[in-house]
């Protein structure tokens, strides 16, 4: 890698550092107090003194977003395959998708808490409902997207129709469905945070929303904001393993992850 290549990827992190410096050292110079707005060693501080608080509720979190994710990938990708074979099915059903997509969950998130008893129950469903358009939408417009030539190519040799879906409309719709599972994957997480808000509860099995919330309660800032810098590491660290996914399964044949020459 060149010296201008190795510049490039250093640059966001050379920012972030100037911005933490910047913002530690204006916190000292106006003499601002921890509970308005900490700096970043006191919120460094507060997460290696909470750390283990804050390590559970982050696996509390993380499970719900990621078994969210996985629903909504099951789900949303079963849904666009069945959509693909039935423009029928297409038109009665893609509509209340969509409704579902664009009602704020913090408008459902309440009465779908007093419908499931269970609480972790109620917070998956949530954080479904959140991720599961993107992978929904995706995949369908992938599946539409197929080379017609190769479609007709396929029907002139007599092709099942699974047989042309196997081998022709699921390979066209990868991208586009890996495309949709980066933002799914992001959204889950929002969702799975909003649901935790909206719920409020408390306890050992608390996620990072109610630590938030606790540590508010409490005039805990530094903490909080440990809390909300947790949730961002989750997020980033969740887009970038589905970005190395799509890399490995686009790398060899798809020209949006081949790397170009010169």
């Amino acid at each position: 890698m060149t010296v201008a290549g190795l510049l490039g990827r250093a640059v966001p992190g050379l920012a972030g550092v100037l911005f933490l410096i910047g913002w530690e050292g204006l916190v000292r110079l106006y003499a601002v107090p921890a509970y308005v707005l900490p700096g970043p060693l006191a919120i460094w501080a507060a997460l290696i003194d909470d750390w283990p608080i804050l390590f559970g509720s982050m696996l509390e979190t993380l499970k719900i977003a990621l078994l969210a994710l996985l629903a909504a990938v099951t789900l949303g990708g079963l849904l666009a395959v069945l959509f693909a074979q039935s423009r029928l099915l297409e038109r009665a059903l893609f509509p209340y998708a969509v409704v579902l997509q664009v009602t704020p969950i913090v408008a459902i998130a309440p009465l779908i808490l007093i419908w499931v008893d269970d609480v972790t129950l109620s917070l998956l469903i949530c954080a479904w409902i959140v991720a599961f358009f993107p992978v929904l939408s995706n995949t369908v417009l992938g599946l539409n997207s197929a080379d017609r030539n190769l479609a007709e190519l396929f029907r002139l040799y007599g092709a099942t129709r699974w047989q042309a879906l196997w081998l022709l409309r699921l390979p066209a719709a990868l991208p586009f469905f890996l495309a949709g599972l980066r933002v799914a994957g992001g959204l889950a997480l929002i969702g799975a945070v909003v649901a935790e808000f909206v719920a409020g509860a408390g306890g050992t099995g608390s996620g990072l929303a109610w630590r938030i919330l606790e540590a508010g309660f409490q005039l805990k800032i530094p903490r909080m904001f440990a809390a909300l810098a947790l949730i961002s590491a989750c997020g980033i660290a969740i887009f970038a393993a589905l970005g190395l996914l799509q890399h490995l399964l686009l790398r060899r044949w798809h020209e949006s992850a081949m790397r170009v020459e010169g």
